[in-house]
């Protein structure tokens, strides 16, 4: 099911001049009635709550909500925190989770917003598609509180966990989302930046290459096995350690990559908090903000403290310029600022997470975008993940926070029944190699079509197709011949890969292997050697044959 036709729900909450007091209305929803406004006051045993939150699970100390006025309203029918539902014995961290989740909840989805979320969850429903719900915080007081944890009711699944409701933050303050390639892949460069340490000597350097070694490991096989085992491409990784800001640009300038990893020390500052690629040197938000959307990154994940957090004032500059007492700074978080440029989804942390923790998160989100899934229905599978092996009391799954651009609907790579056009091939810079002259030729009567610019695409419909196969065992969109530029030990390479999205397949026969040694392949990709052999659609069909030709010198 293409992710665009998935019906959607922006929610967003905004302060008003009276403290203490918020509006409340949708900003897109399925249906033109559900377009509703509500006036509410924040709830003082919301903070009181949030308090506890903090004693009970954060290492260190979050900001506060907004100051609250004398006229805020108390909490509806609080569950006791040292008491269990009849049906369900719950420890008391999970008590907390769940009494600030289920009041969270109350408080959002109240008045005219709980018709419009009913309506809008009824038409996803009949339509037998999920609800995309993407909520934008516009007081910045407001984001450090886990809305990821609401839940309708004791005992219902949280929001972010649902797979019927994809939950996601954005923000309506951004630049235009560009028209954006379709991508059929997982091309993955990971950074390792400087530990939290500020030490370091060569066996500290060390080591950190063998953790990207390994994480590189996980990735690969994670993104090449999808959930239920099934064979899914390949998922390509290249590693950075402790680079420099010069060296980062560079790679992703020159090379293609759907998804940006970090991992490594951050906090929060101004302009999109502060990157520690190395002991000497930074990257803000803002700066890597540019060459992510110049570069089409679609996902950016953080593994680094406080990356959906704002910044805050110091209490100099509150008191002198009399702002709220926490002084949160709007769109200061690294999150916000890098969906405000254009960056289509980025995942950061709310709180610290463990290396251990992370690594499982990570794994499963990599194994979940493999079945192509979207991006924030992965998520949700990585949440839930993370929820099975450290349980509900603990607060693992609910530190990575997903914020999404409002036009962005989650597709991070292609389905294998969408539309099939062209992968983005090697880019021509300087130092690089351009892709290789390469063919099919027919072995029945000789005639060749040339794959230009690296790329053929292969099937039966006339209009979407570089060479039109009519045979009714070739699918309307069959496959796709692409160049990719690897770097194998460090070394650029051009490389074909064939991936097919087939019903009936693609036959290969290796270069100087036995005539029977035919191979089927279905929805999969592999690389291409001159020399094979090919059959789309049926054992029967005609020979091709993939030729390489060298360059002039």
């Amino acid at each position: 099911m293409p992710t665009s036709e998935v019906p959607c729900l922006s929610l967003a909450i905004a302060p008003l001049r009276t403290a203490g007091n918020f509006a409340i209305h949708i900003t897109k929803a399925p249906h033109p009635s559900g377009y509703v406004l509500y006036d509410t006051v924040w709830k003082e045993g919301l903070t009181h709550l949030w308090y506890k939150w903090q004693d009970m699970f954060s290492a260190r100390s979050l900001p506060n909500v907004p100051h609250i006025s004398e006229v805020s309203a108390p909490l509806t029918d609080p569950l006791p925190l040292n008491g269990t539902t009849p049906a369900q014995p719950i420890s008391l961290g999970g008590r907390l989770m769940q009494e600030l989740g289920v009041n969270l909840w109350q408080w959002l989805f109240d008045g005219p917003i709980q018709g419009s979320f009913r309506q809008s969850l009824g038409i996803a429903i009949g339509q037998g598609k999920p609800l995309r719900l993407k909520l934008e915080i516009r007081d910045p007081d407001l984001i450090a509180l886990p809305w990821e944890i609401m839940q309708d009711a004791p005992g219902k699944q949280a929001i972010s966990l649902s797979q019927q409701l994809l939950f996601s933050r954005t923000t309506s303050d951004v630049h235009t989302l560009p028209v954006l390639r379709p991508d059929h892949t997982l091309i993955i460069l990971l950074v390792l930046g400087q530990d939290s340490e500020p030490g370091q000597d060569a066996s500290e350097l060390l080591k950190l290459e063998q953790e990207a070694e390994a994480l590189a490991r996980v990735l690969q096989t994670s993104g090449s096995t999808g959930v239920g085992g099934a064979v899914k491409p390949p998922c390509q990784v290249d590693t950075l350690v402790q680079p420099t800001p010069t060296e980062l640009i560079g790679q992703l300038e020159n090379q293609t990559y759907n998804i940006f990893f970090y991992a490594g020390h951050g906090m929060p500052a101004p302009d999109g908090g502060l990157l520690f690629l190395r002991p000497d040197q930074t990257l803000n938000g803002t700066e890597l903000a540019q060459v992510l959307t110049r570069c089409q990154v679609r996902l950016a994940v953080f593994n680094a403290c406080w990356g959906a957090q704002p910044d805050h004032q110091t209490e100099a500059a509150i008191a002198s310029s009399g702002l709220k007492p926490t002084g949160a700074i709007p769109r200061s978080s690294l999150a916000e600022v890098l969906i405000h440029h254009g960056v289509p989804a980025v995942l950061g942390m709310r709180d610290s997470i463990t290396d251990e923790e992370a690594l499982s998160f990570v794994q499963a989100l990599a194994k979940a975008l493999a079945e192509r899934m979207a991006i924030d229905q992965a998520v949700a599978v990585a949440r839930q993940h993370l929820l099975t092996i450290y349980r509900f009391n603990q607060q693992a799954w609910t530190l990575p926070v997903l914020y999404m651009h409002p036009e962005f609907d989650g597709e991070l790579l292609k389905p294998l029944e969408g539309s099939l056009t062209a992968l983005p091939g090697p880019k021509p810079t300087s130092g690089q190699i351009l892709p290789p002259t390469a063919s099919l030729r027919s072995l029945r009567d000789a005639k060749v079509w040339q794959i230009r610019e690296g790329v053929m695409r292969v099937g039966r419909d006339r209009s979407k197709n570089d060479l039109v196969l009519d045979k009714g065992e070739v699918s309307r969109e069959h496959a796709l011949i692409v160049c990719r530029q690897l770097q194998p030990n460090g070394k650029s390479e051009a490389t074909y890969f064939l991936q097919d999205f087939s019903r009936f397949g693609t036959w290969i026969l290796e270069p100087n292997s036995n005539s029977n040694a035919w191979q089927q392949i279905i929805q999969q990709e592999v690389p291409l050697q001159s020399g094979m052999k090919l059959k789309f659609g049926s054992a029967q069909n005609e020979v091709l044959e993939f030729v390489i030709h060298p360059n002039p010198e």
